[in-house]
């Protein structure tokens, strides 16, 4: 069984700065010029919308033989619907978990998620098929120009892929009938491999909680004349001297350790307030949406078990109808406007985890927070300590030693397969973090 990775985005011919200025102005990313897949425009399913001479993605298979698709929305903003004309997708793993194995005949994928599915190519081969990533969660006929087309081509194939696409899910006036699609996926506890840890969470539903903490997302608005996004009314400011650092360099006033557990009525405000966790506790955070715009939350060095979701707003009553047996664990969400997400996650991993939307426009306003994750009976085998060539700044600027190296770097000027590992190598980074 071959694996094929396969990355999908959405795609702005502008670039980061020029977007990033338009958010610094007060406007909306807008609709994206397309979608990508593996880097590639869409193959000319359409002579109207698609120009002639584009570079579109092809991926050959062998008839009869069954290979998983790993797909990845590595996209800005744009919550995707993958499907391959004429084929099931047996959903088997998401982000690293094993699932119970399910047959869609398409999925959603949402910013910064992954899934695996095995595809068999069951078809006959008198034409390629379409693989197809289209927008979700958006008016489809405005976002029509917002699809990525791809070819699956049989080796044996007669000719080219023909007829319309196959259709996404037609529920933008029943969108809660797509929250059916993310509940029904659970972890399947008979596979072989690596469970969460071993301290107790596989069976996560008889474990105490010790913190809860409800985030509350709202449509950005303007704090100190520029726009800003928010969680619990705070936009998050960068500090000048990064958080763990200024704790081992016993730098003051750094950050604040005051996140509030849940919304406060109190004006919106900038600051760097970050989430005083507990080690070796286990939280439960809720992710209320009241944002109008479907969104992705990630949690940096955990995986957690996605126990509730559902529409509306979260009560103590919710959590009812938590999944307490079977919940995946993964390490980003989608969490649905109007509705909420309820996730579990032990904190036995010590150190300083970014906590945000990876809705990259709402993330660059400020809708992001941290968790400080001590261990107060640290002896150096539950925390790595910094690298030896570690940045300093802010505060800590004239610790800063000279990193020219140049040596090094004459090694890669004369080794371009050194350089592209290491490029790749950092793409991984990006990808998977």
């Amino acid at each position: 069984m071959g694996i094929l990775p396969v990355l999908i985005g959405d795609w702005y011919t502008r670039n980061h700065t020029a977007l990033r200025a338009d958010l610094d102005s007060g406007k909306d990313l807008g609709m994206p010029d397309g979608v990508l897949i593996n880097g590639k425009g869409p193959y000319r399913y359409n002579t109207t919308l698609v120009p002639d001479g584009l570079p579109f993605e092809t991926i050959k298979v062998d008839p009869g033989k069954t290979y998983r698709f790993r797909v990845h929305n590595v996209g800005t903003s744009t919550s995707l619907n993958f499907r391959i004309q004429g084929h099931n997708l047996l959903l088997v793993e998401t982000e690293g978990y094993y699932t119970v194995q399910q047959n869609y005949t398409s999925f959603d994928i949402h910013v910064g998620q992954s899934s695996s599915f095995l595809v068999t190519m069951d078809q006959n081969a008198t034409s390629d098929y379409y693989i197809v990533a289209s927008a979700r969660f958006v008016n489809e006929s405005i976002w029509q120009k917002v699809t990525g087309v791809g070819i699956l081509h049989y080796s044996n194939s007669k000719g080219p892929a023909t007829g319309p696409l196959p259709e996404a899910p037609s529920d933008i006036y029943n969108q809660w009938s797509a929250m059916n699609q993310p509940k029904a996926i659970r972890q399947n506890t008979s596979a072989s491999g690596a469970r969460p840890n071993p301290q107790g969470s596989y069976h996560y539903g008889s474990i105490n909680v010790t913190d809860t903490y409800i985030l509350r997302s709202l449509p950005p608005s303007t704090i100190d004349g520029k726009l800003r996004a928010t969680l619990n009314g705070i936009s998050f400011v960068n500090p000048a001297t990064p958080i763990r650092l200024a704790d081992l360099n016993k730098v003051k006033g750094s950050y604040k350790l005051d996140f509030p557990s849940a919304p406060l009525n109190r004006t919106f405000h900038r600051d760097t307030s970050i989430i005083n966790a507990t080690y070796k506790g286990f939280i439960e955070i809720i992710l209320q949406n009241n944002d109008t715009r479907m969104q992705s939350f990630h949690m940096n060095g955990y995986s957690f078990f996605i126990v509730g979701m559902d529409w509306g707003i979260w009560s103590e009553n919710s959590r009812g109808s938590y999944n307490k047996w079977d919940a995946i664990s993964r390490s980003t969400v989608e969490v649905y406007p109007g509705g909420w997400t309820a996730v579990l996650a032990s904190l036995d991993n010590a150190g300083v985890w970014n906590l945000r939307v990876e809705n990259l426009d709402r993330w660059y306003l400020g809708q992001e927070t941290y968790m400080r994750i001590i261990n107060p009976e640290e002896n150096g085998e539950t925390e790595m300590a910094p690298p030896s060539n570690v940045l300093y700044c802010g505060a800590l600027a004239s610790k800063q030693q000279d990193r020219s190296h140049k040596s090094g770097v004459s090694i890669i000027h004369g080794n371009p397969n050194l350089f592209f590992t290491l490029l790749m190598a950092l793409c991984a980074v990006f990808i998977f973090s």
